[in-house]
């Protein structure tokens, strides 16, 4: 029988409305038996991911697509883990804020409420079937999940999760769509369904996201690329600034909140750039450098426009001397992505004006990079990082699936 997305979505809409209605209690108990399956389930997904890997070799996928798409028991343990993380957090629905009595007398205020329904648009990383599904039903929404091709099996094991805990808690499973179609003329008219679903939030690379912003009918949440910057400033502690630079550029390269560029102060260029060649070296990290800094590097190429632009996701920077913190301020505001910024410094005043000055959707000081993520800053898991500012910017957690609505008590005024 084929898979109709029209007819999926429609029934996805209607068990929605169940899901909007669960209680914080009954949301924690789908949830944590959700975490319970995936853990239940380690031997099933690691089989299912062993076929998606063996697909990857063959095909010739990239060593930063396979990374994604690799499921361990590590893997799957920080999965369930961040699931339960969810299911412990305030429930996002429901709230009551900025009550005020007005003048008529009334009393006006918001409300949280769900979304409604919500079509998340994936590549390589199966992880985010669970991680999406599980946010999405914290904040008590339907969802449509479409994975792609790369990570089909993973992905329709851990559905099998998310069904098993639905059931459990006798819950409607058509809430939770898992694509299991992967043709694109599926996703190309799942972005055409306005009437049925209510956001789009597509996670992957830059083509798909740019595919899926010019095609769709539904509101899009964008998130391009990730050119995040390390700007080593004149007062900065050297020995910090490299353990920023390593773990940001170094630790795990296929990733967004990975460093592509760097830049150093020119006060502290001679000194800091001999380290950090030092750490490319024994890494292996291919160099693209202005002409201040080229000179540091054996083998390095000459930076151009491009690089200055470029999401690397490899063992590859960007490196320019800077002449002074404007300067580095008006490189970060020229080619940002406004995923994430880093200075490393250990002047308070600067490190707050860097903060205040760059409006990128995570700004940090005197910390990685890499902890520019959901899960690390206390959102359990991201269904992905918003980089447009319009209605949530940066990881989006539970919270940013909900929207609000104007509640009014009254005592029988009318108007005049």
């Amino acid at each position: 029988m084929s898979f109709s997305i029209r007819e999926a979505a429609s029934k996805a809409k209607v068990a929605a409305r169940q899901l909007a209605r669960l209680s914080h209690k009954q949301k924690q108990g789908l949830l944590l038996s959700l975490a319970t399956e995936v853990r239940d389930s380690q031997t099933d997904i690691m089989a299912a991911n062993a076929k998606d890997l063996e697909h990857a070799r063959e095909v010739g996928l990239d060593a930063a697509m396979v990374d994604r798409l690799t499921l361990d028991p590590h893997r799957i343990e920080a999965i369930a883990k961040a699931v339960e993380q969810i299911a412990a957090q305030p429930d996002p629905v429901g709230g009551m804020t900025d009550i005020q009595r007005m003048p008529s007398g009334i009393q006006v205020g918001k409300m949280r409420i769900p979304l409604g329904l919500i079509a998340m648009i994936y590549e390589s990383r199966p992880n985010v079937t669970i991680d999406a599904a599980a946010l999405c039903l914290k904040a008590g929404n339907g969802v449509i999940l479409r994975g792609g091709k790369e990570a089909l099996h993973s992905n329709l094991a851990l559905a099998d999760c998310i069904y098993r805990a639905m059931q459990a808690n006798q819950l409607d499973t058509a809430g939770v769509v898992v694509i299991p179609d992967t043709d694109r003329a599926v996703l190309t008219e799942l972005i055409t369904l306005n009437e049925t679903i209510d956001l789009v939030i597509p996670r992957g690379g830059e083509g798909l996201i740019r595919f899926v912003t010019e095609n769709s009918r539904i509101p899009v949440i964008q998130h391009y690329k990730g050119v995040c910057h390390l700007y080593v400033d004149s007062a900065a502690d050297l020995n910090k600034a490299l353990a920023l630079l390593e773990n940001g550029k170094t630790q795990r390269t296929g990733v967004c909140n990975a460093l592509e560029t760097l830049l150093v102060h020119q006060a502290i260029a001679t000194d800091f750039l001999t380290m950090a060649a030092k750490l490319f070296a024994e890494k292996g990290v291919k160099v693209h450098a202005c002409e201040k800094s080229i000179g540091y590097f054996d083998g390095a190429e000459a930076a151009s426009e491009a690089d200055w632009e470029a999401e690397y996701l490899a063992m590859e920077i960007a490196v320019r001397v800077v002449s002074d913190y404007e300067q580095a301020i008006e490189h970060i505001e020229t080619y940002s992505s406004g995923h994430t910024e880093v200075i490393a410094t250990q002047d308070y005043s600067k490190a707050h004006d860097f903060i205040r000055q760059i409006n990128s959707a995570v700004v940090m000081a005197n910390a990685s990079s890499r902890f520019s993520d959901g899960g690390e800053l206390g959102l359990g898991a991201e269904i992905g990082i918003s980089t447009s500012k319009l209605h949530a910017y940066g990881p989006m957690g539970a919270a940013s699936l909900t929207t609000e609505k104007f509640i009014v008590l009254g005592d029988g005024e009318v108007r005049q």
